[in-house]
């Protein structure tokens, strides 16, 4: 997990960093240590707080090299915006009027 998913993610949640910090069980001050890249998290730290992100339904996204490549909603059925742009196609429903 990347400082920047991590912020994507409580922006996502509604979460300040103490809401993450208290769900991860885990110092606030680490948490924004993390974010602002001023440190980096032991193991344990960044399992912890993949684990309170991932427990509210966002998935942590990676490449094929492994490099993050963002979140999703874990029920997300997701469609890359490249494929729909290269087709002239998407899977996304509008809404009708009535």
């Amino acid at each position: 997990m990347t400082p920047e998913q991590s912020r994507a993610a409580r922006g996502w949640l509604g979460w300040s960093q103490n809401d993450l910090a208290e769900r991860a069980g885990i110092a606030k001050n680490t948490v924004y240590g993390f974010e602002s890249g001023q440190r980096s998290l032991t193991r344990n730290n960044l399992a912890a707080l993949q684990r309170a992100i991932e427990a509210e339904g966002i998935r942590l996204l990676f490449d094929e090299a492994g490099m993050a490549a963002g979140i999703v909603r874990r029920d997300a059925r997701v469609e890359l915006s490249a494929d729909s742009v290269r087709t002239g196609t998407s899977s996304v429903e509008q809404p009708t009027r009535s």
